[in-house]
């Protein structure tokens, strides 16, 4: 991006050389009077690798003097120094303070302060690779001080950043594009399974088939033949359910989950309190143990878990779980994702925060249930039910008074049969937007190496 002839003129420079360095501080907590002031006071999760407006907490001047924290001016070029944002930049936009995570680059006149901030963004990585080999990577500030900056004469500088924000521009128009894209592919994802839960998917289906379904009556009624020769019989009732539902079709009906659960004991549990499974349990071999991240990653590999002797896992055999296993979470924003534990997996323990619901084994179609609890018929009542409740959270009984939708299990596997080859198309294209989305993140730092080293 830039020529030979114009890199004559460049100095290959530290950043101690032409600019000063130094971190902030945070006042001591617990002291009123140190915070809710009028000046701003940068966390190193506040940067956000562009132009910073805003942050989140404010000091007073009282918190400024008792505290290492210092006042920066507008254009201090702040990076993260460690923690989880570790080597985020921004350029201030208004004075403020900053907490010790975070270190501020003030500049001369002759330097550029989005050159400088472009730069570091190229070499990001490697400034935390140096930072590594502590319990968490560290940029301290020597670091920083004695950062080689190929520096080039001011309106080089300034040509630069106008060729970069200029491609920039073209790379976040795309990014932009491809992102109101997968906005729209969740939104029909969402679309998809309300049709499936209010009929409206298969109604052609439905109305073709009509005589050949079997009545969802007839099918309730087996289930409970199942349950009276396990010994489970319970006379069926009358339940009203809470709130709006939509119209489903005539051949449909609204069920409580224990009324399509399996008869078997725990058909319905959720996971062991904590004194009954602790840290020290974990093992690692044994019985897996499922957590809330494997239900909502869809993922239960064997490279992070944890796991408990058989003996415990007898002990804790009524929170058990088996391949085919529909199972949710309690807590969340909101609470209620679901997933399938595979039949490919060994049995297995849920922790705290899991609910399992093991359908009759009269409804051979698990993952379309896993497809409704995930719907918004199912998120909105989980909403309605924990309405001004700090901490969202569905209890086992909350859970057993949501209506779920009970098609003809012909029906049932039709409905999965469609919404599983409308995801995957779905899905396959989510997958390449997001590939499209990495390859946008490789071109900016492409154009950012051909800006800083003429490659």
């Amino acid at each position: 991006m830039s020529s030979v002839a114009e890199k004559q003129d460049w100095q290959f420079l530290q950043i101690k050389d032409f600019a000063h360095t130094t971190s902030g501080g945070t006042p001591k907590r617990g002291i009123a009077d140190y915070y809710g002031g009028d000046i701003p006071w940068v966390k190193s999760g506040d940067l956000n690798d562009s132009i910073l407006n805003s942050c989140e907490e404010y000091i007073t001047a009282l918190g400024l003097e008792k505290s290492s924290a210092k006042l920066f001016k507008p254009e201090t070029l702040l990076i993260a120094l460690y923690g989880a944002t570790i080597g985020r930049l921004s350029i201030l936009n208004f004075e403020a303070a900053t907490n010790q995570a975070v270190c501020g680059i003030t500049l001369p006149e002759n330097v550029d302060v989005k050159y400088l901030f472009y730069y570091l963004l190229s070499i990001r990585q490697k400034l935390i690779d140096q930072g590594k080999g502590g319990a968490q990577p560290n940029i301290n500030q020597q670091i920083i001080k004695e950062t080689v900056v190929p520096l080039a004469p001011l309106d080089q500088q300034k040509r630069i950043v106008a060729k970069i924000e200029e491609l920039f521009s073209h790379i976040d128009a795309g990014v932009e594009g491809l992102k109101k894209t997968r906005r729209l592919l969740k939104q029909y994802r969402q679309s998809v399974l309300k049709a499936a839960v209010t009929g409206e998917l298969t109604r052609e289906w439905r109305e073709e088939n009509k005589d050949k379904l079997e009545s969802v009556s007839v099918l309730l009624e087996r289930i409970l033949e199942q349950r009276k020769a396990k010994g489970k019989y319970k006379e069926s009732v009358e339940y009203r359910f809470e709130g709006e539902l939509p119209p489903i079709p005539s051949t449909w009906m609204w069920v409580r989950p224990e009324q399509i659960a399996n008869a078997d004991d725990y058909a319905l549990a959720i996971g062991p309190f904590g004194s009954n499974l602790k840290v020290s349990d974990y093992r690692d071999e044994g019985v897996p143990l499922v957590f809330v991240r494997n239900i909502r990653s869809h993922n239960y590999d064997k490279e992070t878990a944890k796991y408990v002797t058989p003996e415990k896992a007898e002990e804790l055999k009524a929170h058990s779980v088996s391949g085919g296993d529909v199972l949710i979470t309690k807590m969340g924003e909101p609470p209620g994702d679901a997933s399938i534990y595979p039949k490919t997996e060994p049995d297995a323990i849920i922790t705290a925060d899991c609910i399992k619901w093991r359908l009759s084994s009269l409804i051979d179609c698990s993952e379309l249930y896993v497809h409704i609890v995930n719907s918004q018929l199912i998120r909105d009542q989980i909403v309605q039910r924990t309405k001004g409740v700090a901490q969202k959270k569905i209890s086992l009984g909350t859970f057993r008074s949501i209506a779920f939708p009970l098609p003809p299990v012909e029906e049932q596997r039709e409905i999965l049969w469609v919404i599983e080859e409308k995801m995957g198309a779905a899905d396959r294209l989510l997958r390449e937007i997001e590939r499209q989305l990495v390859r946008a993140e490789r071109n900016k730092q492409s154009v950012l190496k051909k800006s800083f080293l003429g490659i």
